[in-house]
């Protein structure tokens, strides 16, 4: 079912649909990670219905931000929701497979930013809805295929930056490195101070030189089980 929200009241309306990618607490974490700059070319690798790029504007309204989705019923919620939004001048979508890199320009872009699939199609954590399997599983691309693409959009000295699980970092620090992107701010996501982390956020730079900063850990919940102020300001709670 279609649904309609706003990032907050008077703020920038999205569209999305149950049975595509639900707007998740990961992109919203990813929205804030990111640093960006005015004027920045952004590429949003696997943007679903393109709730990330209007997450990116909400907080730098000079960006341009390009889309890159295979999934048709995504791409069209996600333009729709640029003009409800007066963006079409900022938000580009582009119904593509992001596999293909010769249909994408080289190193064009200052910035690229993904939630890329967690789980290997062989993981037995597949969903069987097909939007949301294409969204949390390698079926359409691969956590290699994401890194080659970011290798192949960013300009030299450009970020790319994502959210995924801690249990596979390894794997994709030799896939970053394989493609010129050295990985150099690196954050936990915690649901307490005491729990495990539960997800990463990593920042890289294509021919960056070695050195990696891992920043303090970004709690989701306080001592007493409330919304940390960080998760507030995230959720444009402060507004």
């Amino acid at each position: 079912m279609e649904r309609i929200d706003q990032l907050w009241p008077g703020g920038y309306t999205f569209l999305f649909d149950d049975t595509l990618f639900r707007p998740s607490t990961d992109t919203f974490l990813l929205g804030g990670f990111v640093r960006t700059r005015r004027g920045d070319r952004i590429c949003d690798l696997g943007a679903g219905t393109g709730l990330l790029g209007l997450l990116l504007l909400a907080r730098q309204p000079e960006l341009s931000v390009t889309g890159v989705e295979i999934q048709k019923a995504a791409c069209d919620l996600a333009r729709r929701s640029a003009e409800l939004n007066g963006l079409t001048d900022r938000i580009c979508v582009l119904q593509q497979d992001l596999r293909q890199r010769d249909a994408l320009p080289r190193g064009f872009f200052d910035g690229v930013v993904a939630n890329p699939p967690y789980f290997s199609a062989d993981s037995g954590a597949v969903s069987p809805d097909p939007g949301r399997g294409i969204a949390r599983s390698e079926i359409s691309c691969t956590l290699a295929d994401v890194c080659a693409a970011a290798g192949h959009l960013l300009h030299s000295g450009g970020r790319f930056s994502l959210v995924f699980r801690p249990g596979r970092m390894a794997e994709l620090f030799v896939l970053l490195l394989q493609h010129r992107l050295e990985p150099k701010r690196l954050r936990f996501v915690q649901y307490r101070a005491d729990a495990a982390p539960s997800l990463l956020l990593l920042e890289c730079r294509k021919d960056g030189r070695a050195g990696l900063t891992v920043e303090p850990p970004l709690l989701l919940k306080d001592a007493d089980g409330h919304d940390t102020p960080e998760i507030n300001r995230i959720y444009f709670r402060d507004r």
